[in-house]
């Protein structure tokens, strides 16, 4: 059995990408966030649909088209697979704890 609030560092100068589950077709993973970003010198780019949901904190999505979407608490999304987009904001005064989905 695991949580997934534990092992949360206090200190998070790097956000940390957990695999929790990885088969051929799936991919399951933990995100900690506290203040970063996505790089500012490009996108999220990538082959597989992702469904995301804030478990805590909160986090800012840009897609490349100006839209932006602000998820809270509870919130989810589905970016689909080749949709361009990056994060412009996480909380800096708690961890956003992120699940992402991969398909």
């Amino acid at each position: 059995m695991a949580n997934i609030f534990s092992d949360i560092p206090s200190n998070l100068p790097n956000e940390i990408f957990d695999d929790i589950i990885v088969t051929d077709k799936l991919r399951v993973e933990r995100i900690l966030s506290k203040g970063q970003t996505s790089p500012s010198s490009g996108w999220h780019h990538q082959s597989e649909s992702e469904w995301v949901i804030v478990l805590s904190g909160y986090g800012v999505i840009e897609y490349i088209n100006g839209d932006r979407v602000t998820l809270k608490q509870g919130d989810y999304l589905k970016i689909n697979a080749n949709e361009k987009h990056r994060v412009i904001e996480t909380s800096s005064d708690e961890t956003t704890v992120w699940l992402a989905i991969f398909y």
